[in-house]
């Protein structure tokens, strides 16, 4: 009997896995173009073929999830100049602080330090109103763009700081729940990731609130101070087989999968992937690359050494291009 049969079915039932396209994820919309997170930035991200766009979620004063990265105002928006007396004793300006009516009031600008300069110098340098975004708002755009389109764009929610909302009296996790459970999208076949920095909030999303959306356990260095969850722990085969007991996968920081001073990987993806989990790290830049790389020898490392399963980018545009000439 020919094993050419056999080989051949193998092939065309296993092929598509074997070769399926890596996940582009849009990192807070087309944020190398336009100011993250704003509306504009999320439509030309869909139109550059995302697979999924990013929202950051931080509440407002009513409780309302906005799209913002940070939970403070100045370095996306003019809050100085609108609102010059609202900034806490720290000197900042918190999102939360103000009703939805009032930050929707706000113009979002590229992102810059706090002492105003550009973090990005070549990226937009225009003042456009962009405004901020609310997480319905989003839904309905990317809901509406994949039917007109008929694409099937996903969402890629981050809980921004829950346990600082939490000391604030506000369960960001709950209400971001009960929003993807009001557009029928918290369950497994939803073309929806929810993703986190703090463990303990992840373990809480599926064990306590009872999640049944796909989830990824972010990884941060422990120095950055993102939450009290350790990293160093997390990123070790144990903690990794803990986070593979919640989530479907894992967003590491680009240098913890590959040292690109001594141009060796790290074991982190292979213990990943022997946990079962995903890895769909973080941030693709054109612009912020590690030194003495090229952006195709960046992507190299990633797709043809790594093989990692997605990537977060700035530049979608620039990813699926590298992808359609694999």
């Amino acid at each position: 009997m020919s094993y050419k049969f056999p080989l051949l079915m193998w092939l065309c039932l296993f092929g598509t896995q074997l070769y399926a396209k890596p996940t582009v994820i849009a990192h807070r919309g087309a944020s190398g173009y336009l100011p993250e997170h704003t509306i504009e930035a999320a439509v030309l991200a869909f139109s550059q073929g995302a697979d999924f766009i990013e929202q950051d979620l931080v509440l407002s004063k009513d409780l309302i999830p906005v799209v913002l990265h940070d939970i403070h105002l100045e370095t996306v928006t003019n809050v100085e100049q609108v609102f010059p007396k609202r900034h806490r004793t720290d000197g900042r300006y918190y999102a939360f602080d103000f009703t939805l009516e009032e930050l929707q009031t706000l113009n979002v600008h590229e992102r810059t330090t706090q002492k105003g300069e550009q973090v990005y110098p070549q990226r937009y340098h225009g003042q456009s109103p962009f405004k901020i975004a609310t997480f319905e708002q989003q839904i309905n755009l990317i809901q509406q763009l994949n039917r007109q389109f008929k694409r099937d764009v996903g969402l890629y929610v981050e809980i921004k700081s829950p346990l600082w909302h939490q000391t604030h009296g506000a369960d960001l996790s709950q209400i971001t729940l009960n929003i993807l459970r009001k557009y029928g999208l918290d369950n497994q076949d939803s073309h929806v990731y929810v993703q986190c920095f703090d463990f303990a909030e992840t373990q809480r999303l599926r064990n306590e609130l009872n999640a049944k959306v796909k989830l990824i356990q972010l990884i941060a260095e422990n120095s950055w101070q993102e939450s009290n969850s350790d990293y160093e722990y997390l990123k070790s085969a144990q903690g990794l087989k803990e986070i593979a007991k919640v989530a479907q996968g894992i967003g590491p920081w680009i240098p913890q999968l590959f040292d690109f001073a001594n141009k060796t990987p790290t074991s982190l993806l292979a213990n990943a992937h022997q946990a079962g989990l995903l890895i769909h790290p973080y941030t693709f830049r054109k612009d912020d690359l590690p030194a003495k790389y090229s952006s195709q020898q960046v992507l190299d490392i990633l797709f043809e050494d790594l093989k990692v399963d997605g990537l977060f980018t700035d530049f979608t545009d620039v990813l699926e291009n590298y992808l359609e000439k694999r």
